[in-house]
């Protein structure tokens, strides 16, 4: 055995454990490491003391404590919030094994342990990192959904207005399919993150329950008044049953889950950027502030924002499945396997965080190159448009999209481009082209017969601008019209 195990039995829990009493050996120096979560539930310290302070007004009406005693936890409360603000706190390494035990110790030193002691009374530390949680993610899910997807989406709709008037190939399978205005293009992902946005709301919502009062498992014996304490804390409602409220983490789930479908959509047009600003493509150029270059290769500018942002989406699928796979099985209550939950959730939010200001600052300021869209739109992706114009001659479209090939398939033969060959040679392929046929030979005019709403006209656009616009006015999206 080695030193560090053998001397561990050797030791006596210190007496700020707040389950010190039973045990009558210290714990191994590794488990001690092992067992702590300090380092990184530290985070929490502003809402571990908000839910103290307001756990401790419960039981000040209930007679546990004075008002003069209350008055004292909410003083000493105030020098320790400002310690951590101030970066001043002292952390007891072997003491402080996480951010409930650090307040509270702290606690006793600042007004004394006659008074600090009475704070636990009735509470557990289950019910506290459930309310703390809650109460920190609820924050920081409102401050990515109000500001940083906000500003995601203003820079869309900013973008999608001033450049509506550039026209690019639009693709499938990688492949150039047909011609769309670049707004249209960006609107696509816009409708995605609207979507998020909405979902978030919902996430937020689901999780803006009080679990506090709750216990360890069975709930308080004081006859604490749950909804005042639920209603302080800015919670919309109380978690009706005790078992549930202090192993309820379904909450970190869907932030979790939530977020993993956001970085898709984040990782898709960063692979869509990477695509348009490669020099095969050239309809976009990053910024310096987003972009790299090579050790060896003086030349290269590389898009290391959007491939970093396309590598975070996997990582966040990571956690969500970590997480998931930590919960299954698990037996009811609280389980220390849950406080993987912890770091989980804190790494989540961060990914989240920075990933939605970095794909902001790319969009903002990257530069389109019109010309090179321009050159890429390519005769074949009208096809379409040939097999529209019989269409509207009668002619049914499993057949006009045959005609519309042998057409393809001639201009390949004679390599050149469809607008290229001659009426005589389109007449030959059939005889009901006419001479206006000619006309479906324009890129812009393709893209303004795409006039239904959800389309690549500009009038099309301009709508789905304005539904953004909307969205991000009233927190709703119009179900029909943008005017009602």
């Amino acid at each position: 055995m080695s030193g560090t195990h053998a001397k561990a039995g050797e030791s006596k829990p210190a007496q700020n454990k707040l389950w010190g009493g039973r045990f009558t050996g210290g714990l191994d120096p590794l488990m001690e490491a092992y067992n702590e979560s300090l380092s990184y539930d530290k985070a929490f310290y502003a809402q571990d003391i908000k839910g103290s302070i307001a756990w401790a007004r419960a039981n000040t009406k209930v007679g546990i404590l004075t008002e003069e005693e209350f008055k004292e936890i909410e003083r000493g409360f105030q020098v320790v919030q400002k310690e951590w603000e101030t970066d001043s706190f002292d952390i007891k390494p072997g003491v402080d094994e996480d951010i409930h035990t650090a307040n509270e110790r702290r606690l006793g030193e600042v007004i004394g342990p006659a008074i600090a002691g009475k704070l636990h009374t009735g509470r557990s530390r289950n019910d506290q990192i459930a309310t703390d949680l809650r109460l920190w993610v609820r924050e920081k899910l409102v401050e990515i959904e109000e500001v940083h997807i906000t500003n995601l989406l203003k820079v869309i709709v900013s973008r999608a207005e001033t450049e509506i008037d550039l026209i690019m190939p639009g693709y499938t399978h990688l492949q150039r399919a047909q011609p769309v205005r670049w707004s249209h293009w960006l609107l696509s992902y816009g409708f995605f993150f609207a979507d998020d946005f909405k979902r978030l709301k919902n996430v937020i919502e689901n999780l803006n329950y009080c679990p506090l009062g709750s216990g360890a498992l069975s709930g308080n014996v004081f006859e604490v008044d749950r909804r005042a304490i639920a209603q302080e804390l800015g919670f919309k409602g109380l978690c009706w049953n005790s078992m549930n409220a202090v192993s309820d983490r379904d909450f970190l789930l869907e932030t979790m889950s939530w977020g993993s479908r956001f970085m898709g959509h984040v990782s898709r047009i960063a692979m869509d950027l990477c695509i348009y600003s490669s020099q095969e493509s050239g309809f976009v150029k990053l910024a310096d502030a987003y972009s790299t270059g090579s050790s060896l290769m003086p030349q290269k500018k590389n898009p290391d924002a959007l491939e970093l942002l396309r590598g975070k989406s996997g990582q966040m699928h990571g956690l969500l499945t970590g997480f998931t796979s930590t919960l299954n099985s698990l037996p009811s209550c609280y389980n220390k396997d849950m406080q993987e939950g912890t770091s989980a959730i804190l790494s989540t939010v961060h990914l989240l965080s920075t990933s939605t200001q970095i794909l902001t600052g790319v969009l903002s300021t990257l530069a389109t190159h019109p010309s090179n869209m321009a050159k890429a739109l390519e005769p074949s992706m009208l096809a379409t448009e040939l097999a529209d114009y019989l269409v509207k001659k009668g002619v049914p479209f499993r057949e006009t999209h045959h005609i519309s090939g042998r057409v393809v398939a001639l201009a390949e033969k004679e390599g050149k481009g469809m607008d290229e060959l001659s009426a005589a040679q389109l007449r030959d392929v059939d005889r009901r082209f006419g001479s206006d046929v000619r006309e479906c030979f324009d890129h812009e005019a393709a893209v303004e017969k795409r006039t239904a709403k959800g389309g690549t006209a500009r009038s099309s656009v301009l709508e789905q601008i304005e539904v953004l616009k909307v969205l991000l006015e009233t927190g709703e999206m119009p179900a029909w019209d943008v005017d009602g």
